[in-house]
């Protein structure tokens, strides 16, 4: 039997992007047949440090919102420009692609622990907007020529990406602090990965050998900063 076109799509999907849209699709679907409930998924640290939800770490991040038009909108920037980072600058670096996603998910649960410690921050339940929103922003400095087309109104280049789908999601009537906590989770990570390396000479994330290991093989080779087109540029 031919394959169906979604099943080709699907099948030719890296798999860090792959594993990511699927753990989101089946969180989603669980909650939607009443499986499961948002309310046990959500980041909450009182419920982490006092009863051992532990798991809320992790699901927080694999939940956008019920099946509708802004879990769409998130998953179809989430796919498409993580996918495009796994196919391009992260080509054939599946561990460094994976030690990015952990790195800002963990800088996003860092900073949403010290908004919990201060009353006066806005407290955010589902970190998954803002790991998709930041994974956009480093495929946007990451291919500063690119031209692109939002919905087919205007052009624009790559880096006025994550403005754009801000301004759309506020129109969408989205909380505006999930897209922006992203704008800055990916900048440090786009300025530690590379920023510093190019001008300073100064490597200060470095991929785990455990991670090497389990997603390149045993041989592991040293770490090369892909070139950009921007360089030469800030």
């Amino acid at each position: 039997m031919a394959q169906q076109p979604f099943e080709e799509w699907y099948k030719s999907m890296p798999s860090i992007t792959k594993a990511y849209m699927t753990g989101c699709f089946a969180t989603t679907m669980a909650c939607y047949l009443d499986l499961v409930s948002p309310l046990q998924l959500y980041l909450n640290f009182s419920a982490i440090i006092k009863d051992m939800e532990i798991w809320r770490l992790v699901t927080n991040f694999f939940f956008f919102d019920q099946f509708g038009l802004n879990f769409l909108f998130h998953m179809f920037f989430l796919v498409r420009h993580s996918r495009m980072l796994e196919e391009g600058s992260f080509r054939n670096r599946t561990a460094d692609f994976f030690f990015m996603y952990l790195f800002m998910a963990f800088l996003l649960l860092v900073i949403n622990f010290v908004f919990y410690t201060h009353s006066w921050f806005p407290k955010l339940m589902f970190m998954g907007p803002s790991l998709a929103f930041a994974v956009v922003y480093v495929f946007s400095r990451r291919n500063p020529h690119v031209n692109m087309s939002f919905l087919g109104l205007f052009n624009f280049t790559a880096p006025y990406l994550p403005w754009v789908i801000f301004g759309f999601g506020v129109l969408l009537g989205n909380n505006p602090y999930y897209d922006l906590l992203g704008i800055v989770v990916g900048h440090v990570y786009y300025t530690f990965e590379d920023v510093f390396p190019r001008t300073a000479g100064v490597r200060i994330l470095k991929t785990p050998g455990i991670l090497k290991a389990l997603f390149d093989g045993a041989a592991i080779a040293p770490q090369v900063r892909p070139q950009f087109a921007d360089d030469n540029n800030d």
